[in-house]
């Protein structure tokens, strides 16, 4: 590529400024809460066909992705849910490129705790506001425009780019797994998840569970009879905080050296009683553990439920009345590529020659649908972000204007360059 080339591409982004401004704005305010994504899907779908490129879109078979052995349990089929796989054909003879990313997002309350509505996708203070402007329409749009301004350019690339635009990644991550299914697949992938414009080779794993806790039921008059599972819960408690105690002092990864910070081993939700004046005698506790890769999945499981149960031996009414674990909801395996490999250094290099800094190599702390595309789609994937981690989830999220524009550059140098190799 030679550095004129270079230069139109960046000069477009520059020039192209208010126009992705104005698609990210668009896309911010279309409500896309996980099980509503038809309307997201749908515009997007029209604006892929408008720009030129070839675009599959489908609903995905609820019973064929459950044969999957990647498939995880969920409440909500996908009638009405599609997915999105648009491909913008090379030349030939170039490696392809699948980037990835999706456009359900979180659910917003009642507004309670925002500046303004959360689908309002305002401008100010050099940031992007609304439910989805980081986690991640900033990405899937950065992939996007990438394509598009490359083709306006006329240069296409000699390898296929393909962008996955998926569903239920907040729930499942089953849109990704189902694109695998479908057959897509490519020489490298590159995942726009939040990663704070660091380049990411691996993500964590996320484990939910529940444990029921049964105490001994009594009259609120003749307290004292009872036990009550609140007094039990906090026992509980204790334990999976030492557990995570014993996790953050022992698990090492790399990527991940604050293992404070990567391996959060929580109760997030403790439901007991039924009444105010009513003796508490059951609870349930809800909460999560994060996994590094090279962790066995399994194993970090069978940990939890023997940590319990430990607990509950040495307890006067817990050694005859065990809690029960049960591993429901979000489960995530941890996922990770060689730091070495060709897509983690296209990455880096074309980061140090749009931004002058040095990248930074780091573990996503968060789970990511790359663990289907390193597992099962034979993609090999890096993922590279303009939002930022630590306001995903987060009351007046946004994304930084100029972190989504260097994002827009990254992806479209990386895709001339890896994509013509």
């Amino acid at each position: 590529m030679t550095d004129d080339n270079r230069a139109a591409i960046l000069a477009k982004v520059d020039d192209s400024r208010e126009q992705a401004v104005e698609l990210l704005r668009k896309m911010v305010s279309i409500p896309s809460v996980t099980g509503d994504e038809l309307a997201i899907q749908t515009f997007l779908h029209g604006y892929l066909k408008d720009i030129g490129l070839e675009v599959d879109m489908w609903e995905t078979d609820w019973d064929e992705i459950k044969k999957h052995p990647g498939y995880r349990p969920v409440e909500l089929g996908y009638e009405g849910r599609p997915n999105i796989v648009a491909k913008l054909k090379g030349t030939g003879g170039g490696r392809s490129l699948l980037l990835n990313g999706h456009t359900d997002v979180i659910p917003v309350g009642n507004g309670e705790g925002w500046n303004d509505d959360p689908w309002s996708a305002t401008v100010r203070e050099g940031k992007l506001w609304g439910r989805g402007s980081c986690d991640m329409k900033s990405g899937v749009a950065s992939h996007i425009l990438a394509a598009q301004y490359l083709k306006e350019l006329g240069l296409t690339p000699k390898g296929d780019v393909l962008i996955n635009i998926v569903i239920d990644e907040e729930v499942s991550g089953h849109g990704t797994l189902d694109t695998v299914i479908r057959g897509y697949g490519a020489d490298a992938g590159i995942s726009g998840e939040t990663s704070d414009l660091m380049v990411q080779p691996a993500c964590i794993g996320r484990i939910w569970f529940e444990i029921d806790v049964q105490g001994k039921p009594a009259g609120v008059q003749q307290r004292y009879e009872g036990v009550s599972a609140i007094a039990l819960g906090q026992k509980i408690v204790a334990a999976v905080q030492e557990l995570e105690d014993h996790r953050v002092a022992t698990v090492t990864h790399p990527l991940y050296p604050d293992a404070l910070d990567s391996l959060p081993c929580l109760i997030g939700s403790f439901q007991a009683g039924t009444y105010p004046s009513a003796f508490p005698a059951t609870a349930l506790l809800k909460g999560s553990i994060g996994t590094v890769p090279g962790e066995d999945h399994e194993g970090v499981k069978q940990s939890l439920v023997d940590k319990i149960a430990e607990t509950a031996a040495k307890d006067p009414w817990m050694k005859g009345h065990p809690p029960v674990v049960r591993f429901k909801g979000y489960d995530a395996e941890a996922s990770e590529i060689p730091q070495n490999h060709p897509i983690v250094e296209t990455v880096g290099r074309i980061f140090t020659e749009v931004t002058g800094k040095e990248p930074t190599i780091s573990g996503r702390q968060g789970a990511a649908d790359t663990r289907f595309l390193n597992s099962y789609g034979n993609t090999p994937t890096v993922i590279f972000g303009p939002g930022s981690t630590s306001v995903m989830h987060a009351d007046n999220e946004y994304v930084s204007v100029e972190d989504y524009i260097t994002s827009i550059k990254v992806m479209a140098l990386s895709i001339h360059d890896w994509c013509n190799g």
